[in-house]
């Protein structure tokens, strides 16, 4: 059976990009935006750019009609893309061609104060998640040393995982 592997970036543009940050670094700063429009009840269209809206909903039991998955699965799905963009970008940079990636993402979620709505809450009570841990199956011709370098490359500077372990200032504010 012939060896099979994934697309991937091409090395020559990958180069380029990474030339280009380096030479300037305040280029490559962003403002990311997204507008988010209820369609009533819990379901949401969240549009970002010049895409289709990315539909959010709630399950059943949450009072959603589960129409798609909820904000706290979007954001497993949004580091597990991360992390995938993360580890494709470094193998070609290390010139290791990836056969196979698969990420399973599952995360630790106490639901019960959810929407704030609850009476009493502890004090101790997190709304969010408390643990997310990711399983990476990489099938690449590659040596412990360099699948270590390229795991630890990945979650050193994936921006969705530094956002998550990092605390990030959130700033909401109401316009009339």
């Amino acid at each position: 059976m012939a060896n099979t592997r994934l697309s991937t970036v091409p090395e020559d543009r990958l180069k380029a990009l990474v030339d280009a940050a380096n030479q300037d670094p305040a280029a490559f700063k962003k403002v990311s935006r997204a507008v988010t429009v209820c369609q009533g009840g819990f379901l949401n269209a969240t549009y970002i750019r010049d895409r289709n809206p990315v539909m959010i909903d709630e399950p059943p039991q949450l009072l959603g009609t589960d129409t798609t998955p909820n904000p706290s699965e979007h954001v497993l799905a949004a580091l597990g893309a991360c992390l995938s963009v993360g580890y494709m970008a470094n193998a070609t940079a290390m010139g290791i061609a990836v056969e196979e990636l698969r990420l399973e993402l599952e995360g630790d979620i106490d639901i019960s104060p959810v929407w704030g709505v609850r009476r009493e809450t502890p004090p101790d009570q997190v709304a969010g998640f408390t643990e997310i841990r990711v399983k990476a199956h990489i099938k690449a011709d590659m040596t412990p040393e360099q699948e270590r370098e390229l795991h630890e490359r990945t979650l050193r500077w994936s921006p969705v995982a530094n956002t998550l372990r990092n605390p990030v200032r959130v700033v909401a504010e109401l316009n009339p």
